[in-house]
């Protein structure tokens, strides 16, 4: 988490990648955030990041699965990506700013965290 925010105080750039699925991003994600969830970001991160040392940070619910998403984006030829230890969870201990999905209230969705 620290990572992230000394990035954002320095002002430095980089895409901001939450890879869990669908249904996790609804219910909230950090601001800034873009979703390719883990089961598409093969095939779609080229097209959203085609350049391959742009600095990248990954994270999913506690950090598992963004760094399987790592490698394999290493193995895809990106050099600079990162993830974010603790994920999502990590993120909301720290008071990262997190969106909700508004259309969840409204409708009274409850979900399990």
């Amino acid at each position: 988490m620290g990572d992230v925010h000394a990035k954002l105080i320095q002002g430095i750039q980089f895409h901001f990648i939450d890879v869990r699925e669908d249904h996790e991003f609804l219910i909230d994600h950090a601001a800034g955030a873009r979703h390719l969830g883990k089961g598409i970001i093969e095939r779609d991160i080229e097209t959203v990041i085609p350049e391959k040392n742009t600095l990248i940070i990954l994270y999913c619910g506690g950090g598992y699965r963004s760094a399987l998403v790592a490698d394999t984006l290493q193995l895809m030829g990106y050099k600079n990506v990162l993830s974010l230890v603790g994920g999502i969870k990590a993120l909301r201990d720290a008071g990262f700013p997190l969106k909700r999905n508004e259309s969840i209230k409204k409708n009274n969705y409850s979900y399990c965290m």
